[in-house]
């Protein structure tokens, strides 16, 4: 096995129907994994594009939907992607509203990531990676519980860090920055708010939703087994401007 490669390895990827998971999914089949294709909606579509893949029904409007999984199915990377978000007015914003982006964003991310760890520490070996959001390290607007969740996996990814580093398993997140899916068509749609937020990238340019999908697989390989609990921004430098 090379550096790179995750040959021999089981990934499950939560989220995987479309955008940043789906290209996660594919990534890590191009790095030899199996993958389990984990989302709401059906994963088909993601399975077809993989050598070796399945589809997996997975909702964390249930934040506890994941915790008998890795009893029965060993997988030795997690890749902690399914996420919502609701938008509105921080002095308008509902309690429903809320409760339902905190459950799947971050007690979901929690709670799963602990069914994870109950089956791979005995074995002392596993990776995770959350995929946390520029929101980690700012405010935004409209967003309160999005902006809430996502510094939550930025803390749960240090702490589970923390304790289970030397108990073999990393634990890192990605923060992606502006990336063209589905979910900012819209905001690219818009000449005068795509232009602003070009101007603001020090690359020039949107992300793809593979140049998180790499970084994903880098996360997952040996090539970074002594990277522990870190928060790496894949943003264009956006946070260094």
């Amino acid at each position: 096995m090379t550096a790179f490669s995750l040959s021999g390895q089981t990934a499950l990827v939560t989220g995987a129907n479309t955008g940043i998971g789906q290209a996660i999914a594919v990534a890590m089949g191009r790095a030899g994994a199996h993958v389990i294709c984990a989302g709401r909606s059906a994963c088909d579509e993601t399975v077809g594009m993989i050598d070796s893949a399945e589809a997996m029904a997975l909702d964390f409007a249930d934040p506890m939907a994941a915790r008998d999984l890795f009893e029965t199915r060993p997988v030795d990377i997690l890749v902690n992607n399914a996420g919502i978000i609701r938008r509105a007015d921080s002095v308008d914003f509902a309690e429903v509203d809320w409760d339902d982006v905190m459950d799947v964003n971050l007690k979901a991310l929690f709670f799963t990531a602990q069914a994870f760890a109950r089956a791979a520490l005995p074995r002392g070996a596993g990776r995770i990676v959350n995929i946390a959001s520029l929101l980690s390290f700012q405010g935004g607007i409209r967003v309160p519980s999005y902006t809430a969740s996502k510094h939550g996996v930025a803390g749960l990814t240090k702490i589970l860090a923390n304790e289970w580093a030397a108990q073999g398993i990393n634990v890192n997140a990605i923060a992606p920055g502006y990336i063209a899916t589905n979910n900012t068509e819209a905001l690219r749609a818009d000449p005068g708010r795509n232009q602003a937020i070009l101007d603001r990238i020090p690359a020039g340019r949107w992300g793809d939703p593979d140049d998180i999908a790499e970084t994903a697989v880098f996360l997952s390989a040996p090539a970074s087994k002594y990277i522990h609990g870190a928060v790496l921004n894949v943003d264009g430098g956006w946070l260094a401007r």
